[in-house]
């Protein structure tokens, strides 16, 4: 509640600078420039972050404490960073303009929405959304089996989660930034949130997936955003990853490769793709282990070359 608490007052100013025939913003792009953040002034939660992020559906992925959360606050404008900036299209977050801000939505995981149904949340909230599409609502509940008459505190928490997840895609921001979406959700459920996800992102939207369960989604990241320890490891789109290294899984190790771990009675690999020439499937739970291992350096000079 305490985030919706920070959000729900600033509609109301939202409501007076947003114009619902207005123009879409093409070629959105979130700039992080040295950015930094720290809970006090001893510890830094995130150290240094320079980042460009454009349309497409990213995922985000550190270990617990890496500062995933705070990121997705911090380019959702609900924490002032401490140094450095967060834009949305060459405007700061962090002055919180009306006109940006209805361009960008969180969504937590825990998080609760300020009404009793879905209904009314379209009601009290949507109206500060310039771009929400009721019929992709409407289509959205239908696809799990929800009405949106139906009392959110008698659901289920997985029930309750698709409901939210329904309406946060039909609020058709530039900018969504999602934070463990997928848990509490069947696997039913998950491939169901797979396919509206296609259906309802536009080409032009930017997506922010942070997740410990990457391959709920795998098949729809156009790019991998790494955090450790409040650092920025990587940032690249899947395609320029899987030109430079290769994911294969093999009987033996040599010293060709990267980065590998058995997997019944064979190895998963990360090879050096020198000359473009293999083609593989990223593997994201390998390549967040290389990343967190000894291979790091091998690893990041080979996507650098």
């Amino acid at each position: 509640m305490h985030i919706w608490i920070l959000i729900v007052p600033l509609c109301y100013s939202i409501a007076h600078h947003c114009n619902t025939t207005s123009p879409r913003h093409l070629n959105e792009m979130i700039k992080l420039q040295n950015l930094s953040y720290g809970y006090n002034r001893k510890v830094k939660t995130l150290q240094d972050i320079t980042a460009e992020i454009g349309s497409g559906i990213h995922l985000l992925v550190g270990e617990n404490g890496a500062g995933k959360t705070t990121l997705l606050h911090l380019m959702g404008g609900l924490r002032y960073p401490r140094s450095g900036s967060c834009e949305l299209d060459g405007t700061p977050m962090r002055q919180r303009h009306p006109s940006e801000m209805c361009r960008v939505q969180f969504f937590g995981d825990g998080m609760e929405f300020p009404a009793s149904t879905i209904k009314e949340m379209v009601k009290v909230h949507s109206p500060f959304f310039p771009r929400f599409d009721r019929e992709m609502l409407k289509r959205n509940l239908h696809a799990f089996g929800i009405n949106e008459n139906d009392k959110l505190s008698r659901m289920s928490l997985g029930t309750r989660r698709k409901a939210h997840l329904s309406y946060m895609l039909a609020l058709r921001c530039d900018a969504l930034l999602l934070d463990e979406p997928t848990n509490g959700l069947d696997i039913n459920s998950k491939q169901t949130f797979s396919r509206m996800l296609v259906e309802c992102v536009s080409p032009e939207q930017t997506v922010i997936v942070s997740t410990h369960t990457p391959a709920d989604l795998e098949s729809l990241y156009d790019s991998i955003i790494v955090l450790s320890h409040g650092k920025l490891l990587l940032n690249m789109n899947i395609d320029e990853i899987t030109s430079h290294i290769a994911f294969v899984t093999q009987n033996t190790t040599d010293a060709d490769i990267l980065y590998s771990e058995p997997s019944f009675g064979l190895q998963r690999c990360i090879i050096a793709n020198t000359d473009k020439s293999i083609e593989s499937q990223l593997d994201f739970e390998l390549l967040y282990n290389a990343l967190h291992g000894n291979s790091i350096q091998a690893i990041l000079n080979c996507l650098k070359s």
